[in-house]
């Protein structure tokens, strides 16, 4: 069967070519891996160029094959010339072929040798507009996930930043989890993504921040997001914080962002209970120039911090102790006011 599969891809008809592109997917592990060492890339990235439909998604599934789960064969499809042909893909009309297309550079991408050939190809840009296109329109939510995920690798190397954030990519997340609810999937990415990026880039962290209406949906996340949303919006929320924190403290906390993080330090993952109570220490700072009452919500907040540190891993374990502790609280602070 391999040397069929072979033989067909090199020097068969369009029809022998689909069927060999076919039959390679479903072969073993081991037996891609040797049509690969034998250079089977090689007419499957030629079949790339064609104007069939039906031969271009044989080859993308194809390639998909030879990619999962083996770094040697994603960095050979890169160094055998698929850049140029997945590029010209994304622009074609079919959306089968994109969300293919979108696919193979999730998976490629993951190579850590395949980084920067993809992000200078000019996949970037291509992958942003994509995703900003209208959704009535626009690819499945799986491709989308693929493509903020491809942009996600790629953010994982610092000399990227610089090109994804000139791609638009920010004010393309921002939207993302500004217009869906916000325990959506594709909310838990995009939020993820822009995580990485403003942890790297200081001008993207004040752009952020003074996107009108961010902070504001950086709050409802910690509130209805999934548990790595509230992880991820917290930890912005903290970088924003401690780059102003003069600037930054009063608007996060008009926004109603104590609840979420006071639920947050008590029931989240350590590294979520870790980010929530270190913001709600800096939120309690900006309140120290105020008036009496002000102080004493200040002193009910660090009781707040001591109590459930106090309950230590029972709290940890049970979300209904660390509701209680959380509604006391909120209650105390609201009998301050």
């Amino acid at each position: 069967m391999e040397e069929l599969v072979l033989q067909n891809l090199f020097s068969g008809d369009r029809a022998a070519q689909i069927e060999a592109a076919t039959e390679l997917g479903k072969l073993k592990s081991k037996q891609r891996h040797k049509l690969a060492e034998r250079g089977v890339m090689v007419p499957l990235i030629s079949m790339l160029h064609s104007e069939d439909a039906e031969a271009i998604e044989a080859s993308l599934f194809s390639l998909l094959s030879l990619a999962f789960g083996s770094e040697r064969n994603k960095s050979r499809i890169v160094k055998s010339g698929a850049l140029p042909a997945l590029l010209n893909l994304l622009r074609c009309e079919s959306k089968a072929v994109i969300e293919l297309t979108i696919a193979a550079f999730f998976i490629l991408s993951s190579c850590k040798g395949n980084k920067l050939p993809i992000a200078s190809s000019g996949a970037i840009q291509l992958i942003v507009e994509l995703l900003n296109q209208d959704y009535a329109e626009g690819i499945s939510l799986q491709a989308r996930l693929d493509g903020i995920a491809t942009l996600h690798n790629l953010s994982t190397c610092h000399q990227i930043i610089p090109s994804l954030v000139s791609s638009g990519v920010v004010f393309s997340l921002q939207q993302t989890f500004h217009s869906l609810e916000k325990s959506n999937q594709l909310v838990e990415k995009a939020i993820a993504l822009l995580d990485d990026i403003v942890s790297s880039s200081e001008t993207v962290l004040e752009e952020t921040a003074g996107t009108c209406g961010t902070i504001r949906a950086l709050v409802e996340t910690i509130e209805e997001g999934s548990t790595k949303s509230k992880e991820h919006a917290a930890r912005i929320l903290l970088l924003i914080c401690q780059s102003c924190r003069e600037k930054y403290r009063g608007l996060i906390l008009r926004e109603g962002a104590m609840p979420g993080l006071l639920q947050l330090s008590g029931d989240g993952s350590w590294t979520a209970k870790t980010t929530a109570r270190e913001l709600l220490f800096l939120l309690r700072d900006c309140s120290n120039y105020g008036s009496r009452n002000k102080q004493s919500r200040n002193m009910v907040i660090e009781q707040i911090m001591e109590e459930i540190d106090a309950e230590g891993e029972r709290v940890a374990g049970t979300s209904t102790s660390a509701q209680r502790l959380v509604e006391e609280m909120l209650a105390k602070i609201s009998i301050g006011r």
